[in-house]
């Protein structure tokens, strides 16, 4: 499959530098850990059907390896792998993503569990990592941007 177009934020000045400058906010003072907030990508990237979010979501650890059990990550609420508060950043990643599915989305039970787990902090750094995969993810899916094909 071939693109339809470069990806938008290539094509208008400073988009591309305001999303990289603010996930590499999130990632450095949002307190959140690496492998959650790439919990959080793939899963909202399993859930758009973007498959080059969900190639880069097993790409992100500065190691090599993806994070330990990411293969679960699809089938997270069914897996033990994963702890309370991982799992908990997973269910606002489902409530967020598919919010239009939904007529709470995230429900006031899910938001005084995630309190329970993350600070203000900590919750905020969530949302927008959520925001922001949902960004790449709609992107990447509109313009129809394989995996196995530059970004650029």
């Amino acid at each position: 499959m071939e693109a339809r177009m470069k990806n938008p934020a290539f094509f208008i000045p400073g988009a591309l530098d305001a999303i990289l400058a603010l996930t590499k906010a999130i990632e450095e003072k949002g307190g959140v850990p690496k492998n959650t907030l790439v919990y959080i990508s793939a899963r909202a990237s399993q859930l758009n059907g973007c498959s080059v979010c969900l190639e880069a979501a097993f790409k992100k650890n500065p190691e090599g390896s993806p994070p330990p059990n990411l293969y679960a990550v699809a089938a997270w609420r069914e897996m033990p792998y994963f702890d309370a508060a991982e799992r908990v950043a997973l269910a606002l990643t489902d409530a967020i993503t598919r919010q239009s599915e939904q007529n709470d989305g995230v429900t006031d039970e899910l938001w005084e569990e995630a309190r329970r787990h993350y600070d203000e902090r900590q919750l905020a750094a969530i949302v927008l990592h959520i925001a922001v995969a949902n960004v790449w993810n709609r992107l990447n899916v509109t313009v129809r941007q394989p995996a196995d094909a530059p970004w650029s």
